[in-house]
């Protein structure tokens, strides 16, 4: 077998898992079935299968230091693999990226392309599937690992086997592709799982060389434009990349593609009903998450992440609490919910971006209060870290020190501040705050002026490489 690589796609909104994931912080960022987030449990998965250093993971700039840190806990070899799109194009321009690096390095080299975001709980299966379809890869095959339905779901698209057998491994065969068929209604679903078509996973296995050839074939504009990028001209280039999946770019479009059948207790964890599904239950059947107290509750998913949940006399329920959202529904209309956050979103449209609490690259910083010209927030800053030096044009910075020590530059002056001492910030100044320190630092800032936007930042400076 030629090298082995693996792709990890992290992109996505997970909208259906609205609101604790939102567009800063979706879903396989967080922990939804185990103390691991869905983007840990998948690189950990797949590591077992090539090595740390051969993963790579496409995510958006937006993601990609908050990627970068759950993948330094559990791989830290994994970290150099992060490759951070300047703007979502879909799955065939993510993964092609990432194929062309892999092309470069090893042509012959067997890929298999996975989404962070799924659960897998038989993994001894999964890994019988991913090397028959690598069987399948090593005959210039396009191999997908189709999944055994268990129901007539209406939200996956179908693929039917053909008859023809192109590889058979110990515990799998794999076998060409008749047709692949888009999201059905319910009667065709039906039809369809008696007939033994299978649910389209979106993983694939395939050689990077072939690939390449299928690309330059049915899309020479991605093919061109993929071959020409660079560090330094990436964002302009990568923007001009159609948004097209990779099913209707190459897989429809491809001569020979093949599919491995396989039952490994897959969920791709779209909806609150699947984690409900996922999730160990209590006596009366309820899935239960934070600071819940129930009475008279059963069949219901209870997550909590701020304050106390407590329910009474109701059943079948889905009940969603963040510290500035609530979402109530049905557990039978969870996949509807899109329709809920596009309201959402005309409305509010922060919610469905942020939560109160900010993930950044040097720690954190959570919103307690915010009005008319101004906003309170308590910022907490790891060992070591510091922020951008910055300057904002609308608003002042009072900062007062919690717990720690800081080290604050301001216009042309720099101090050292302890608890419960504080400075001032006038608007225009130059400023930045660092954590010298060996514990983390948390301060409280208040913000005052006629605007307290977070895109009132002008960035000089940064460690992350961060500019406005």
């Amino acid at each position: 077998m030629s090298d082995r690589f693996a792709i990890l796609l992290c992109g996505g909104s997970g909208t259906r898992l609205w609101p604790l994931s939102r567009t800063l912080r979706p879903k396989q960022l967080l922990a939804l079935n185990g103390k691991q987030t869905l983007l840990q449990q998948t690189a950990h998965r797949l590591c077992h299968h090539v090595p740390a250093s051969n993963l790579l993971t496409v995510t958006h700039e937006d993601h990609k230091f908050e990627v970068k840190g759950q993948l330094a806990e559990i791989l830290p070899e994994a970290v150099n693999g992060v490759m951070a799109e300047p703007c979502a194009r879909n799955t065939l321009p993510a993964i092609a990226w990432a194929v062309s690096r892999i092309h470069r390095q090893s042509p012959d080299a067997i890929v298999g392309v996975f989404p962070s975001d799924h659960a897998i709980d038989n993994e001894a299966a999964f890994y019988q599937a991913w090397e028959a379809a690598e069987q399948g890869a090593s005959q210039d095959y396009l191999t997908l690992l189709g999944i055994s339905p268990t129901y007539p779901a209406t939200g996956y698209g179908y693929i039917q086997p053909a008859d023809v057998d192109i590889a058979q491994s110990p515990a799998q065969k794999v076998h060409e592709v008749a047709r692949f068929v888009e999201k059905p209604d319910l009667e065709s679903a039906q039809h369809f799982v008696a007939s033994g078509y299978l649910w389209n996973s979106g993983m694939f296995v395939f050689r990077a060389s072939v690939f390449m050839q299928m690309l330059a074939k049915h899309q020479p504009e991605i093919a061109s434009v993929i071959n020409g990028l660079d560090t330094e001209n990436l964002a302009e280039e990568y923007a001009k990349l159609p948004n097209i999946s990779i099913d209707y770019g190459l897989v429809e479009l491809a001569e020979q593609v093949a599919v491995v059948p396989v039952d490994m207790a897959w969920s791709d964890l779209g909806s609150w009903d699947s984690i409900y599904q996922k999730n160990d239950k209590n006596a009366d059947q309820n899935v239960c998450a934070g600071d819940v107290i129930s009475v008279d509750t059963q069949d219901s998913l209870l997550w909590n992440t701020h304050g106390l949940l407590a329910t009474l006399g109701v059943s079948n329920l889905a009940i969603i609490q963040t510290a500035d959202a609530t979402l109530i529904c049905d557990r039978s209309r969870t996949e509807d919910i899109k329709q809920l956050v596009t309201l959402v979103q005309k409305h509010q449209p922060e919610l469905t971006e942020l939560h109160r609490t900010v993930h950044r690259p040097w720690g954190t910083y959570t919103v307690l209060e915010e009005g008319v010209n101004f906003k309170i927030k308590r910022i907490s800053v790891n060992p070591g870290a510091s922020l951008s030096m910055q300057m904002h044009h609308h608003r002042s910075e009072h900062w007062v020190v919690v717990s720690g020590l800081a080290k604050i530059t301001n216009d042309h002056q720099e101090i050292t501040l302890e608890e419960n001492q504080s400075t001032y910030i006038p608007k225009t100044h130059r400023h930045r705050l660092e954590n010298p320190g060996d514990k983390p630092l948390q301060i409280i800032e208040v913000q005052c002026g006629d605007y307290v936007g977070e895109d009132d930042i002008v960035r000089f400076e940064d460690t992350y490489g961060r500019y406005s």
